[in-house]
């Protein structure tokens, strides 16, 4: 079986793993377009939290937390993921209560949540915190490494034969691959909001957490951008001729640019992206590897890693294809997370990072067939490190004719 992958993100490369374990002769092709989701995410994996009036949405965030202990022991190699619990933080300890109802009626489906349960004193925990909030703890949190999940899959598949391949990937009606040459010195600009009349971005309104649906998931900061025209190749200015690529299935997992891809089929897929801005800063001197995740209802999230390392973010903009860093986003990340965390006020500010996190309009994951040959996998939105490994094997499973590990029905193209 040929199968190419098209996108080399979380979901692609879980596909191609998943996918070369089966067998398959696999190709996978990236543009390297900049802007990439997988790059800037946190990496947050708590699914019990969210999504408390969407079980189709949860349970695929479950699955995909669930898979998590399995894939490290698989791969045989620190992808950066390490069980450090998750404090949910509250001013008001009234605003617990819910999350609170909502991780007990979860439990018994989720025991791998492990006990959830008060926390007296939270900067004992994660010591910048600021006094006085009242805080949950949710002990099988786990944080992993975007970059070194999606690094170790590609490795692990290239092991079993897999090729990668640096291009603009484009379909063909009947769903054939065809390969440009991309721009790799700099980056691929491949931005379909850009390449064809872009509305231009939308200045950033504050929210207010009145649109949030989930513990972390706020409403975004901005409101949607204006209709852009479809952008063909022609529009993307491709130069010379796409080099076709034989295959017998194909997976596309490009990501917020995933309904460019897709539209030869004769397809409308309703994907858009969705900006997020994040920070890395340093404590010198300061162990923070095993500080658990921090939750406030309504962001910023703060996470530790190694190396005296703490993430926050992020901002949720909807301002078309702009994989900015902007004075903006990071001003609302620093002021939150100050507001959250002012004991992180000396410290070193080291690395910003964008991404454009792929979004589905009609709300969920995407996840299903398109053609006969065709399969497509993205809209995880925040959620693509919690659950992007699982639904690459989901998608490999569908391309092999395989019965996937869920039900698909509620992430089929509408």
């Amino acid at each position: 079986m040929r199968a190419v992958v098209i996108g080399s993100g979380i979901v692609g490369a879980g596909a191609a793993y998943h996918l070369s374990r089966r067998g398959a002769a696999v190709t996978v092709v990236d543009a390297c377009c900049q802007g990439g989701a997988t790059q800037a995410g946190a990496g947050i994996v708590c699914p019990w939290v969210d999504h408390p009036e969407d079980d189709d949405w949860y349970r695929l965030t479950r699955e995909g937390a669930r898979a998590y202990p399995a894939l490290v022991e698989e791969l045989g190699e620190d992808i950066g993921y390490a069980k450090v619990g998750a404090l949910l933080v509250a001013e008001d300890p009234v605003d617990l209560e819910p999350v609170r109802t909502l991780l007990r009626r979860r439990h018994a489906e989720a025991p791998e949540m492990g006990d959830v349960v008060d926390v007296d004193t939270p900067t004992e925990l994660f010591p910048p915190l600021s006094d006085g909030l009242s805080a949950l703890l949710v002990p099988g949190a786990a944080r992993v490494d975007g970059r070194s999940v999606r690094d170790a899959l590609l490795r692990a598949a290239t092991a079993r034969g897999a090729r990668l391949r640096t291009g603009i990937a484009t379909l063909t009606g009947d769903g054939e691959v065809l390969v440009y040459q991309a721009d790799t010195e700099n980056g691929t600009r491949w931005s379909p909001a850009v390449a064809a009349a872009s509305p231009g971005e939308t200045e950033p309104v504050p929210a207010d957490g009145s649109e949030a649906t989930s513990w972390r998931q706020s409403a975004p900061l901005a409101a949607a951008p204006a209709p852009v025209a479809p952008a063909s190749p022609e529009a993307l200015r491709l130069t010379g001729e796409g080099v076709p690529v034989e295959a017998d299935v194909v997976i596309v997992a490009a990501g917020a640019w995933t309904g460019e891809v897709c539209r030869p089929l004769g397809v409308e897929l309703p994907v858009f992206p969705r900006r997020g801005q994040i920070l890395h800063a340093t404590m010198e001197g300061v162990d923070t590897a095993w500080w658990p995740i921090i939750l406030p209802r309504i962001g910023p999230y703060l996470l530790g890693f190694p190396d005296s390392r703490v993430v926050v973010g992020a901002t949720v903009e909807d301002v078309g294809f702009s994989p900015r860093i902007t004075m903006g986003g990071l001003d609302e990340v620093i002021e939150a997370g100050l507001r959250v965390a002012p004991g992180l006020f000396n410290a070193t500010v080291t690395e910003t990072r964008v991404g454009l996190r792929p979004v589905y309009a009609p709300g969920r994951a995407l996840i299903g067939p398109l053609s006969e040959r065709v399969v497509v996998a993205t809209g995880l939105s925040a959620y693509g490190l919690t659950a992007g490994p699982f639904t690459g094997e989901i998608a490999a499973a569908l391309a092999l004719g395989e019965t996937p590990p869920i039900d698909i029905a509620p992430y089929a193209p509408a």
